[in-house]
C-alpha cells in the first residue's frame, strides 16, 4: 500500500476493476465470468487476486466493501493500473485488462497461500497411522 493513502485511493478511482467473478472456474458466463472455463480457477480471492498483480508488477488497491453489482453475495474488488497517466503502459507485457486476467487465473493456483493449504492435508493422510496407539 502507498503511504499517502487519500491522494493514492483517490488517483485509483480511474484504474480498472477485476471482480472475483471475472475469473471463477464455478461460474457461469451469465453469471460474469469472463475468461474461459478450462483458463479460470475456483473460487479466487481479492488477496490472491492482489498478490498476483503485484508479482507481476501491476499497481492494485483492494476495496473489500464493494460488491459486484449481479450477486451482491460476491464481496471485494481489486483496482488495477495498466496505464500510467501520460498513457504508457505500467507492465509492456500486460497490454488489456483481459489479457491481464487471463495471467491472474494462470496465478492464482500456484499462489503460496494455496499449495500450502493443500500440503499439510496430503501430508498427515500419507503418513498418520490407522489406529492410533497400536504398533
Amino acid at each position: 500500500m502507498n503511504v499517502a493513502g487519500e491522494a493514492w485511493v483517490t488517483n485509483s478511482k480511474k484504474w480498472s476493476v477485476l471482480y472475483r467473478v471475472y475469473i471463477d472456474s464455478r461460474k457461469t458466463v451469465a453469471e460474469g465470468r469472463r475468461v474461459t472455463a478450462g483458463k479460470a480457477c475456483p473460487d479466487p480471492t481479492c488477496g490472491e487476486i492482489a498478490d498476483c498483480c503485484s508479482h507481476l508488477n501491476i499497481p492494485c488497491h483492494i476495496e473489500p466493501d464493494k460488491s459486484y453489482p449481479r450477486d451482491f453475495l460476491q464481496v471485494g474488488r481489486v483496482r488495477v493500473q495498466l496505464k500510467r497517466d501520460d498513457g504508457s503502459l505500467v507492465n509492456p507485457e500486460i497490454v488489456t485488462k483481459k489479457k491481464l486476467m487471463l495471467q491472474v487465473a494462470e496465478l492464482v493456483p500456484k499462489h503460496l497461500g494455496r499449495t500450502r493449504k493443500q500440503e499439510p492435508a496430503s501430508n498427515s493422510s500419507s503418513t498418520a497411522p490407522s489406529q492410533p496407539g497400536k504398533v
